[in-house]
């Protein structure tokens, strides 16, 4: 028979277990006395997904000895603050570390890029502070148009999804300032999308729409997405242009979907 604490920190830890990762990791360093329940592995095992070993598996961080080394819960955070990379390195995987939802990022590789395997118009090049062993930059193309398909039954379920173009410039580039590119994103097979349009790179008495990210890219958000139960098939990203104008001197990162604040 389990004695009376057993049975109260199995309780506690059912009860933490309901409540969100980021407000978890709050209430052990709030109350020191249910530290040693809250940072269980029997907690953050519940936080960690169903198939977190599956996508482990299939990427280079299953060679690593952290799998088994760490605890559960500084495995969780590892995979917050460390995406992982799958998918022959194409893709890359982190969790949101408040709610414990998927992140994903379609690298440049991973991208249906229109006169993408002509080394007259993209050169492909390695970035030390780039997460995928390749990115690409545009040396000149008057059709530009990116694309990512993303199946849905990878994504969390029940959860709104903000997507984003990761993206950094060189120091001569040309088409950006004056053309604007357009955004799309939707469910395959879905005809009812609607697309919306912003300059990349505007003149300095224009509002700039990208953001500068912690990794030394810029991001534009192109759109959302609910997913329901991951049975809608696939989602679509796209990028394209109008109007085809030369362009040239952006490097494209990927195109990143993660859980909109959280949720």
């Amino acid at each position: 028979m389990d004695s009376p604490f057993a049975m109260f920190a199995q309780c506690i830890s059912h009860i933490i277990s309901l409540i969100t990762p980021g407000n978890a990791s709050k209430l052990s360093s709030t109350y020191p006395a249910f530290k040693s329940v809250v940072d269980s592995d029997s907690v953050w095992e519940k936080f960690l997904l169903s198939d977190y070993k599956t996508i482990i598996s299939i990427s280079s961080f299953s060679t690593s000895s952290l799998v088994t080394s760490l605890s559960k819960k500084k495995l969780y955070f590892h995979l917050c603050y460390n995406p992982i990379l799958i998918n022959n390195n194409t893709m890359s995987f982190a969790l949101d570390h408040e709610s414990g939802k998927k992140f994903y990022m379609v690298g440049a590789r991973g991208l249906s890029i229109t006169w993408g395997s002509s080394p007259q118009h993209w050169k492909w090049l390695s970035l030390p502070e780039s997460r995928f062993p390749e990115v690409a930059e545009l040396k000149l193309v008057w059709c530009f148009e990116i694309m990512a398909r993303i199946e849905t039954k990878m994504l969390s379920s029940k959860t709104n999804y903000a997507t984003y173009l990761v993206f950094k410039f060189v120091e001569t580039r040309e088409g950006f300032e004056t053309r604007p590119i357009e955004f799309d994103v939707y469910f395959e097979g879905n005809d009812t999308h609607k697309m919306h349009s912003a300059l990349l790179d505007p003149p300095a008495n224009m509002p700039q729409l990208s953001l500068n990210r912690r990794d030394g890219c810029m991001e534009i958000g192109m759109g959302e997405f609910f997913n329901e139960n991951g049975d809608d098939g696939a989602v679509i990203c796209r990028v394209c242009e109008s109007e085809p104008t030369p362009k040239c001197g952006i490097i494209i990162e990927g195109i990143e979907l993660r859980p909109k604040n959280g949720r």
